[in-house]
């Protein structure tokens, strides 16, 4: 709700929210589509500017404002609508969207924020995608704390579908807590010859300081290039400079509302993308475009359960987990549990995997070093000299179980590289 001051301004003009409008003020001009106003500084006009940012203009240093366009006049003719089936994808980047902060726009008449389903919803609010070719689909829209398993095959399944079809390159819209999950997943079960690019938001389109923007357009970015790989595109500093591209089994979220919360694990990004010049850094290395054929294994078994271990923590929490077709265990340090959970362990893993990771998150795990780390090798345990987190861990003993029946044949999986979430060798992380 905007103060009266403001209001009889827009009124005279009749003007309201979503109208395309020119403000005047004491030193500049500015033109963009007039955004809701909350409880918080009312005096302040606030534009969405056609770079897809937002400002606040105060009311004292406003000195006209000018309708330029309706909202009612943008409507035009509803175009024939086309089943997603029979449209040309060849060369085109789709944009698939599973939910999130990034998935929404706002309802500039209302104020609400609802999902972004259509081309034309996603070229209103970042209007620098005219220029591209795009197709976009939306398959669910859940809070990404909602997602399971099963929604991991859903959108494996339409991306391989999509890419079958002839698409470019494929960017997921995908809310931020838990997409460092789908990505592994996705790595596991998608060999790829395009770009596969998750993309979120920290902050919502309505609030100038929304990371949104960048975000996407750096997506796009990687769509288009040589990089065949399954990642996760998000800022790279607290700046709107640039994003990293990082391998969808090497990152993970480390922070609840920074807009660079994502960073790569145990090694550097695959790429830095420049988004205002379209220029790409390379960073490590890649599977480059066609360099693979397109394949989905799309197996999976989601009943592992992932534990973290603490000062306290009772031996009965093992006995309780053996109802889970496997384990991961995350570890103190270099992969320690309590001596008294040792034994505990050994009895169970003749009968399920026990897997070991480090809540350290950074590091490799090692077993040989301490005897209670050679004891739980002698259980049998799972991962040594794994340097992957303990996520990660989880999503490839879910997909191990999915493939194979065999104890030994699930170790060898679970410590052979599949998809770049283990290091031959740890490195020094990009800053």
């Amino acid at each position: 709700m905007y103060s009266e001051k403001i209001l009889s301004l827009l009124e005279e003009k009749g003007i309201k929210v979503g109208d395309r409008i020119k403000v005047i003020t004491k030193d500049f001009s500015y033109s963009g589509i007039l955004m809701p106003r909350n409880e918080i500084n009312i005096d302040n006009l606030v534009l969405k500017l056609d770079n897809g940012y937002n400002i606040g203009i105060n009311v004292k240093n406003i000195v006209s404002v000018e309708l330029i366009e309706k909202t009612e006049e943008k409507k035009g003719k509803k175009k024939k609508e086309v089943k997603e089936e029979e449209k040309n994808l060849k060369g085109k980047i789709g944009i698939l969207g599973v939910g999130g902060t990034i998935a929404c726009r706002v309802d500039y008449r209302t104020g609400a924020v609802y999902p972004s389903i259509s081309s034309e919803d996603l070229i209103l609010s970042f209007p620098k995608l005219k220029e591209k070719d795009i197709f976009v689909k939306n398959l669910f829209n859940i809070f990404s704390e909602d997602m399971t398993p099963e929604h991991w095959v859903s959108i494996a399944e339409e991306v391989y579908d999509e890419i079958k079809k002839g698409a470019k390159g494929i960017i997921i819209l995908h809310g931020t807590d838990t997409m460092h999950y789908t990505s592994a997943a996705l790595s596991f079960m998608l060999k790829t010859p395009v770009p596969v690019v998750l993309v979120g938001s920290q902050r919502s389109s309505d609030r100038g300081s929304s990371d949104n923007y960048g975000n996407l357009l750096s997506s796009i970015i990687i769509a288009e290039s040589d990089i065949a790989e399954v990642g996760v595109c998000m800022h790279g500093s607290i700046n709107d400079d640039y994003c990293y591209f990082h391998r969808g089994t090497k990152v993970r979220k480390l922070h609840t509302s920074r807009r660079n919360a994502f960073k790569s694990v145990n090694d550097n990004p695959i790429a830095k993308v420049y988004w205002e010049n379209e220029k790409i850094e390379i960073l490590n290395e890649y599977k480059k475009r066609n360099s693979e054929k397109l394949s989905i294994d799309k197996r999976i078994n989601p009943n592992v359960c992932l534990i973290y271990i603490h000062p306290g923590i009772k031996k009965e929490i093992i006995s309780f987990a053996k109802d889970y077709d496997g384990i991961v265990i995350a570890g103190t340090g270099l992969g320690h549990v309590p001596n008294y959970l040792i034994q505990e362990i050994k009895k169970i893993s003749s009968e399920i995997p026990v897997v070991i990771s480090s809540q350290t998150i950074f590091g490799r795990i090692n077993l040989n070093v301490y005897a209670s780390g050679r004891e739980l090798l002698k259980a049998g345990v799972i991962g040594n000299l794994c340097d992957f987190t303990p996520e990660v861990a989880l999503v490839k003993l879910m997909i191990a179980l999915g493939r194979y029946k065999k104890l030994e044949e699930i170790k060898k999986f679970m410590e052979t590289n599949i998809a770049g979430e283990i290091t031959e060798r740890s490195v020094v992380v990009w800053k």
